[in-house]
C-alpha cells in the first residue's frame, strides 16, 4: 500500500520538477505569437474602430468605418473578383492535385518525379508571377507565339478583363500543385491495398473504386487541402501585384489589392484595417462551414 500511494506522489514531484523546464522551452513560441500574431491582431481589430492616417493619432469613430465599407462598391466588386478567383483556384487545384496524386500512387514509384512536381510550391511567388507575366507576354511571351502558330492570333491573358482572373488562377494553380498533390498522395498511401483487394473481388471497376472507396476515405485530406486552398486564395496578392496591379480597369482588383492600395497608397490604414477585420471573419465563416459540410473529423477508413 505504501508502494502504490508514493508513485503517484513521485510523478507528481516530478511533473512539478519539469514544469519550469517545459514553460521555458514553449516561452520563445509563446512570446514569437504574442508579438507577432496576438498584438497585431488586437491592434488591428481597434484600428478598425478609428479614423487613422498614420501621420495622426487614431481617432475613435465607432462603426462609421462599416457603414462606409456597407456601400462602398469597390469593396463588393473587389470581394466578388476575389470570389471568382477563389473559386476557380479551388476547384480546377484541388482536381488537378487529385489526379496527380493519383498518377504519383498508382503509375509511379520515382522520388525524382516527386520532387520534380514539388518545384514550383518552392518558388518565390514573385518570382513565379513574373516568370509567368513574360510568358505571356502578347508579343514575346512564348505562350502567345505558339499561339500565334496554331491559331493565327494571341491572347492577352493578363491585360483583357474576361481573361485576367481565369490567368491569375491558372498560376496559383501551378504554383500550389505540387505541395496539395503531395498531401493528397500522403492520404493515398494509408488506405490499406486490401480494401482495393475486396473491391475488385467484389467485381467493381477502376472507376467506381476511384468513387466509391478512395475519395470517402480521402475525405480528411481533401477537406483540408480544399480549407488551405480557399485561405490561401482569398489572401492573393503578390501575384496580382507583380503582373496586373488590379488591372485593367480593376478587373483583376482582388480584396487584399484594395486593402493594400487604401493603406499604403491612400494611408487610410482605419478603413483598411475595417476590411481586413470583414476579410478575416469571412474566412472564418467559410473554413468552419467547409469543416461542417466535409465532415472533415471523420473517415471511412475503420
Amino acid at each position: 500500500m505504501v508502494t502504490s500511494r508514493s508513485a503517484p506522489t513521485r510523478s507528481a514531484a516530478a511533473r512539478r520538477r519539469d514544469l519550469p523546464v517545459a514553460l521555458l522551452l514553449i516561452a520563445p513560441s509563446v512570446v514569437g505569437f504574442a508579438i507577432f500574431y496576438a498584438y497585431p491582431t488586437l491592434r488591428g481589430i481597434y484600428l478598425s474602430f478609428t479614423d487613422f492616417h498614420v501621420l495622426t493619432p487614431p481617432t475613435w469613430v465607432g462603426l462609421a468605418n462599416f457603414r462606409e465599407l456597407a456601400g462602398d462598391g469597390v469593396f463588393w466588386h473587389s470581394l466578388l473578383v476575389t470570389t471568382w478567383f477563389v473559386v476557380l483556384s479551388v476547384v480546377f487545384g484541388t482536381l488537378v492535385s487529385l489526379v496527380t496524386a493519383v498518377v504519383l500512387h498508382r503509375l509511379t514509384s520515382s522520388t525524382v518525379l516527386r520532387g520534380v512536381i514539388l518545384l514550383p510550391f518552392l518558388i518565390s511567388n514573385v518570382i513565379a508571377a513574373l516568370v509567368w507575366q513574360w510568358m505571356l507576354d502578347p508579343q514575346l511571351g512564348i505562350v502567345n507565339i505558339v499561339l500565334q502558330h496554331l491559331t493565327g492570333h494571341t491572347i492577352l491573358f493578363l491585360g483583357s478583363g474576361g481573361w485576367a482572373v481565369p490567368t491569375l488562377a491558372a498560376i496559383s494553380v501551378w504554383k500550389g500543385m505540387g505541395y496539395y498533390a503531395l498531401l493528397i498522395f500522403a492520404g493515398l498511401q494509408t488506405v490499406p491495398p486490401t480494401v482495393y483487394e475486396a473491391g475488385r473481388v467484389d467485381g467493381a471497376s477502376e472507376v467506381q473504386i476511384f468513387r466509391r472507396l478512395t475519395l470517402p476515405l480521402l475525405r480528411p485530406i481533401l477537406a483540408m487541402v480544399v480549407v488551405l486552398t480557399v485561405i490561401g486564395s482569398f489572401q492573393v496578392f503578390d501575384i496580382v501585384q507583380v503582373t496586373t496591379k488590379g488591372g485593367p480597369a480593376n478587373a483583376s482588383n482582388v480584396l487584399q489589392m484594395y486593402i493594400f492600395n487604401k493603406a499604403f497608397t491612400q494611408f487610410d490604414f482605419g478603413y483598411a484595417a475595417t476590411m481586413s477585420l470583414a476579410l478575416f471573419a469571412l474566412l472564418i465563416a467559410v473554413t468552419f462551414t467547409q469543416l461542417r459540410l466535409a465532415r472533415a473529423d471523420e473517415s471511412d477508413l475503420n
